[in-house]
């Protein structure tokens, strides 16, 4: 049995067939030892950190970036071929600006413990690109490594990132591991102590309320002993600065429901090296009251997937929902104002790992999942997205068609990234979708270690770049986004078209798809979604452009916006 400890692991089972799967089943009594990982004792090494202390960027300053460590840099022709895709090439010089000159301030990688294929993957001779498929949790995955030492490579890169302003934040699966069913594989905890480790139901077989075949069960002091103590290792050890929990509502289930007054909540909130870190919740699981949007502990940021769902829907959907999209832009209040929470609690995203990209959400109304190998049945059928008019690519289209989608592509992924960007509460951006990354419609690309999945560095848009750069830029002017409070009547008017305070037959004319809204007495947002032009009469004062999609029409108070449009005006 592999250690749950282990530090360092080699060799990764072979399981693309039945007679190779049986060497690790309970009930084969072949000794399998030249087959099995082994874990490998491993010491602090002697790594020389600089004086590197974390960063501990407020809450309320920060800006994340989900990027994957291979995918990010693998066809990166600018770096060294043999970096390219490694923690080496994450922690280059190139990589390191690129990352300071979109200005964000975390980023957020997905696994990087030491995981195995699925057994269905390895059949398919497909791989878990994602790494949601955990073996040893205190190991790093070896292959993003360019080097025969990849705990001081992967250190380099997190020093790299330190210096530039740039926190770490891990990505962790603590609610299964790669043992799956009960009569799958066996590894670990299985074999060492099944009853311990994991959730069984009545009948002795395992509750799959994560969809991969089995729970972890934290509730046990063994369970919540190696979480914290792998939690505390990852801080110590490579300095990272936060986590991310996939499927976090497994985290708090006892006796089994969740408990947001769990006792690995508490235990995570009163040690004095975790309480200092970052943490982020997904916070629903597959099990019976497993989705908890805004249940969550307050030291935790939530996923917000309402955030995530509205917002499409508003811009892509044509929803008209005008008094929905106010309370996603403005912080959510009526899911996280409770019990003196503030608005960094919501953390918003209009695309992740796990869905459409941006620029596919503007170019395809279905998904395309055939290279996963289950008939397209896999991944979400209803992304609320739309494609403007054709699927895919436009090469086929004659050219004065083929520069008007495209256009309207572009003008709704800049909308959707302004609004996200200038929304109350920590935005986070998927990497990639800053300068237009496609994954040929493929929203549950999970297992495509390959061109689909990774950064198309060469297709880079540097509009959509530069317009990333600018909402960056100008949310950290504003103070109504950085303060870390909840938006008042001090410091936001809800304005219509015409400039009058919006009243209760605006919010709800699902016709008008139109706003303003001027922050702090000097910053205007003029927001128009609808399918034509829409004259604006600008509050009192002097007004300047600082971000527009296309050159307006100023005369006097009256501002003419094109449509699907998100301008931003300072009072001089």
């Amino acid at each position: 049995m592999l250690d749950p400890y282990a530090k360092r692991v080699v060799g990764k089972p072979d399981l693309s067939t039945a007679d190779k799967r049986s060497w690790f089943l309970l009930n084969d009594r072949r000794d399998n030892a030249k087959l099995a990982p082994k874990g490998v004792v491993a010491s602090s090494s002697n790594f020389d950190w600089q004086g590197d202390k974390p960063l501990q960027t407020p809450w309320e300053k920060s800006i994340i970036y989900e990027l994957h460590v291979k995918g990010f840099t693998k066809l990166r022709e600018d770096l060294p071929a043999h970096i390219r895709g490694t923690y080496a090439g994450l922690a280059h010089p190139k990589s390191i600006a690129y990352l300071q000159s979109l200005e964000i301030t975390a980023v957020e990688l997905l696994p990087v413990n030491f995981f195995v294929n699925e057994p269905h993957l390895q059949e398919k001779r497909l791989s878990n690109y994602w790494g949601y498929n955990p073996l040893a949790m205190f190991a790093l995955e070896t292959t993003y490594a360019a080097t025969d030492n990849p705990m001081d490579e992967f250190k380099q890169a997190v020093k790299a990132l330190h210096r530039a302003g740039i926190e770490v934040i891990l990505d962790v699966v603590f609610n299964h591991t790669a043992e799956g069913e009960k009569h799958f594989p066996t590894f670990s905890q299985r074999g060492i102590d099944d009853q311990t480790y994991y959730y069984h139901n009545d009948q002795g077989y395992y509750e799959n309320w994560t969809g991969c075949g089995n729970t972890l069960n934290l509730s046990t002091p063994q369970g919540r002993a190696w979480v914290l103590d792998c939690l505390k290792y990852w801080v110590e050890e490579y300095h990272i600065d936060g986590f991310r929990f996939d499927l976090a509502s497994s985290l708090g289930r006892e006796q089994p429901y969740f408990n947001p007054q769990g006792l690995l909540f508490k235990a995570i909130e009163n040690d004095p090296i975790l309480s200092r870190c970052k943490m982020i919740s997904e916070p629903w699981d597959l099990g019976d009251g497993g989705y908890q949007v805004g249940n969550f502990p307050s030291y935790f940021a939530e996923w917000n997937d309402r955030y995530r769902d509205d917002i499409k829907r508003f811009w892509l959907w044509k929803s008209g929902a005008l008094g929905t999209f106010a309370e996603r832009l403005a912080g959510s209040s009526d899911i996280y104002r409770k019990a003196n929470q503030l608005p960094y609690k919501t953390l918003n995203f209009i695309s992740a790992h796990d869905g459409f990209t941006l620029r596919d959400l503007v170019s395809y109304n279905y998904k395309h999942n055939w290279a996963n190998g289950e008939n397209n049945y896999d991944g979400h059928n209803e992304n609320y997205s739309y494609n403007h008019g054709i699927e895919g690519f436009t090469e086929g289209l004659p050219k004065n068609e083929q520069n008007t989608v495209e256009k309207q592509r572009f003008l709704t992924s800049v909308a959707l990234l302004r609004t996200l960007l200038l929304s109350n509460g920590t935005p986070m951006l998927l990497a990639g979708d800053e300068f237009g990354n496609t994954q040929y419609g493929n929203n549950n690309a999970y297992c495509q270690d390959n061109q689909i999945t990774w950064l198309k560095w060469s297709m880079f848009e540097r509009d959509l770049f530069v317009a990333t750069q600018q909402a960056i830029q100008l949310r950290k002017k504003i103070q109504s986004l950085t303060n870390g409070q909840w938006w008042n009547t001090q410091n936001v008017n809800w304005l219509n078209e015409s400039g009058h305070s919006l009243q209760v037959e605006n919010w709800q004319n699902y016709a008008s798809k139109a706003i303003q809204i001027l922050l702090d007495d000097k910053w205007l947002l003029v927001i128009n979604a609808k399918d034509d032009l829409q004259n604006f009469i600008l509050p009192d004062g002097k007004w300047q452009m600082l971000v527009s999609n296309r050159t307006q029409l100023l005369k006097g108070q009256v501002l003419l916006v094109e449509t699907l449009d998100f301008c931003i005006l300072q009072r001089k």
